[in-house]
């Protein structure tokens, strides 16, 4: 449905989600209320939990099998494998509507949007 990027000072590089979340649900024409599941990088614990914290997301909806603590970061194909994730669980869930974002050295963030049909 929408992907979008933002960027972020570098000293404070795994915010970044939290200024792509808001312009990919600008884009979608949704809320994010509107979302059921989200797969969101975990490239530190503290980091996840100031993107849940500063956009005031529900935190059963994050990574409902496990972060990347728990299952693993593997580089260069992290939007594929919690993309992949996101679509099996909502359809196991006969859910809509599911994000994907993630954080990334230097300051960027980065968020896909997908409905499920």
């Amino acid at each position: 449905m929408s992907y979008a990027t933002a960027g972020v000072p570098p000293k404070i590089m795994g915010i970044g989600p939290v200024a792509a979340i808001p312009k990919a649900l600008d884009q979608a024409g949704l809320k994010l209320k509107d979302i059921e599941q989200i797969e969101l990088n975990e490239a530190f614990a503290a980091q996840s939990l100031a993107v849940i914290r500063e956009l005031d997301i529900d935190p059963t909806l994050v990574n409902v099998n496990g972060g990347a603590i728990a299952l693993g970061h593997p580089l260069g194909c992290t939007g594929t494998k919690l993309s992949v994730q996101l679509f099996e669980e909502m359809k196991k869930r006969k859910q809509k509507y599911g994000m994907v974002t993630m954080c990334v050295g230097t300051g960027q963030g980065a968020a896909g949007i997908y409905e499920l049909i």
